[in-house]
């Protein structure tokens, strides 16, 4: 509760000391007594902008000091205390606001600076000014649920209990069912592919065996012209070729010379007739040979 606030140097207000009993206060005045500057001080005691042209002329600051009675267990002592200020033996909070005619501020929580928004966060549990067709409290959620925990009783603890319950089984149901959903796109968009793949082969109409000859096609026709010089060179030595400036005879025809060699003289020993036998052979082989590589 706000027990006692002093108004030094805030516009018309040289200084002023305000008297505050419990519960419900009402301050009025005829226009110009001063009360604008009153809720003016309030607000800039309780974190309100600092307009450095709401000083007094002819003073270097105006100031704000507020005395509260508050629970020295309850969360505004906490915050205090936190912040390193101090609550008077009694229970009484000092809050201290001042603001100089070049704009600086400065702002004192139970003997100690502290930030300017630390006495915003008090205002919440401190204190609520009542303006014309104005009532910030009731603006803020965290109020109205209050209001609305206050209306529900006791009951409340029972029902809120089951209802996170039900809630935490929801949420991890629902989790579950877009994770299941994302799946099932995927694998539905996986299955389409697949089918589209299918329909794509099916029209070709593969054959068993085909790839492998489609790739041995591939590496020939890649190699074509290092197959072709390889086999010419070769067939030229096999067979030779009458065009090519080669220089000595060609394998059938060394073959040839050594064959009718043999064939003059094979009657006369058994093994001489067998290797002229093979020789023949391997000239027929020879000829096939370079007949492919020819083609």
């Amino acid at each position: 509760m706000l027990e006692e606030v002093r108004i030094t140097g805030l516009g018309v207000i040289d200084d002023a000391l305000l008297e505050l009993s419990p519960g419900f206060t009402a301050l009025t005045g005829e226009t110009g007594a001063g009360k604008t500057m009153v809720v003016t001080g309030l607000g800039l005691l309780f974190g309100g902008r600092a307009d450095p042209s709401r000083v007094r002329p002819g003073e270097q600051r105006a100031a704000v000091e507020g005395r509260l009675r508050t629970e020295p267990s309850g969360k505004v002592a906490r915050q205090v205390e936190e912040a390193g200020g101090e609550l008077d033996e009694d229970g009484t909070l000092v809050l201290t606001r001042s603001v100089s005619a070049e704009g600086r501020s400065r702002a004192f929580a139970g003997g100690r600076s502290v930030p300017v928004s630390l006495l915003t966060y008090l205002a919440d549990d401190l204190v609520a000014v009542h303006g014309q067709s104005d009532q910030q409290q009731l603006l803020k959620p965290g109020r109205q649920r209050e209001a609305l925990d206050k209306y529900a009783g006791a009951e409340l603890a029972v029902v809120l209990g089951d209802y996170q319950r039900t809630f935490q089984r929801h949420r991890k149901v629902h989790e579950e069912l877009m994770t299941l959903t994302s799946l099932a796109r995927s694998r539905a968009a996986e299955a389409e592919a697949l089918r589209s793949g299918l329909t794509e082969i099916e029209k070709l109409e593969p054959e068993a065996g085909e790839e492998a000859a489609l790739r041995a096609e591939e590496e020939r026709l890649a190699n074509a012209d290092a197959l072709h010089a390889g086999a010419t060179v070769a067939h030229e030595a096999l067979l030779g070729d009458p065009t090519a400036a080669m220089d000595g005879a060609d394998a059938i025809t060394l073959l040839g010379q050594a064959r009718r060699a043999l064939e003059e003289v094979r009657r006369h020993d058994a093994e001489i007739d067998g290797v002229a036998g093979r020789l023949s052979d391997a000239a027929y082989l020879v000829s096939e040979v370079a007949a492919e590589l020819a083609s």
